[in-house]
């Protein structure tokens, strides 16, 4: 059985599993265990500080948590402790996002490929010679830099509305990522900057993808804690300088889509298929150069870990388990 088939079988009832095969195959139940003590720790990275959390016996298979935008480590705040008991889960904050160090953007400006070396160099600092990456949002600029800086380490691979494929963004998307790169122009910074306001971060991003009824899932820890590390012109100028370079992924993602068909790591791929800005298109495109991979579509938005941890958490131990 090859490892679709082996992975998309189990029902889970919040999400939409592809191309499910027999009922024999095994599921994604695995024995509850207590919730390891999550640690709040830090260290120092190519001269800065880096908080991390972390949880669970470092001897057991190794979990690395990327987040998105705008968020940090707290994202996973529910997922860890359904995790923990199982895994050796860590989960770092960005240089310049959460408890991490904020250099000022004025002088020492922000770039993914920056992100990614403080994260590289978290990961050496912690010696994890091997590890599973979960990645969300800003997690894929993020996490393919790393794997490609370190392909040995990585023994598979888990994607949350993480894009590597233009199939993922619509049209205006594009546009979007490109014009915030070619447009510094006043009247365009100030646009980049709405994006980080308080209706920014709470109605264009948490909010979009949820509707009226199913609101209740999202916490408003999520975005009081983002807001909180939105707070000065600094703070948000880290992010906008981020957009601004978020252009540089789209082309790298040739490069990306390479590396996975040379190297074939095993897969899930979980999906909001709500999110209006990572659209399920680009779930979908993973399966060309990982044919093996496992696609499930959750009935959630682009923050799906704030809507469904408990049946993310599954299939990942499920996941985990067979490789």
């Amino acid at each position: 059985m090859n490892r679709r088939a082996f992975l998309t079988a189990v029902p889970l009832s919040a999400c939409a599993a592809r191309r499910a095969p027999a009922a024999a195959a095994p599921s994604d139940e695995v024995a509850p265990a207590w919730p390891a003590k999550t640690r709040y720790r830090t260290a120092e990275v190519l001269g800065q500080r880096i908080f991390y959390r972390e949880a669970g016996d470092p001897d057991r298979p190794t979990l690395l948590l990327l987040h998105g935008f705008p968020s940090s480590s707290h994202t996973y705040r529910e997922l860890i402790p359904l995790l923990s008991g199982h895994l050796h889960v860590v989960a770092p904050d960005y240089l310049g996002s959460g408890y991490s160090a904020r250099p000022d953007p004025a002088t020492e400006p922000y770039t993914f490929d920056r992100l990614a070396r403080h994260v590289e160099g978290l990961v050496d600092a912690l010696g994890l010679a091997r590890y599973v990456l979960y990645l969300q949002d800003f997690g894929a600029p993020v996490g393919f830099r790393l794997m490609l800086a370190q392909p040995e380490r990585l023994e598979g691979l888990i994607v949350q509305n993480a894009n590597a494929y233009l199939d993922g963004l619509t049209p205006p998307r594009q546009a979007f990522f490109r014009d915030a790169h070619d447009d510094r122009s006043e009247e365009a910074v100030a646009g980049l900057f709405r994006h980080v306001s308080r209706e920014g971060v709470i109605e264009r991003q948490y909010l979009r993808d949820v509707p009226e009824a199913e609101a209740s899932r999202m916490s408003p820890d999520a975005w009081t804690h983002d807001l909180a590390g939105l707070s000065t012109e600094a703070d948000r100028a880290i992010q906008v300088q981020l957009f601004q370079d978020y252009a540089t992924n789209l082309d790298a993602y040739p490069r990306w889509q390479r590396f996975l068909r040379e190297r074939q790591p095993p897969a899930l791929i979980l999906w909001g298929r709500r999110d209006a800005a990572f659209i399920p298109a680009g779930a979908e495109a993973y399966l060309r150069d990982l044919p093996d991979a496992a696609l499930r579509l959750l009935d959630a938005g682009h923050f799906a870990v704030e809507e469904l941890p408990v049946p993310i958490a599954k299939a990942i131990l499920g996941f985990m388990a067979r490789l």
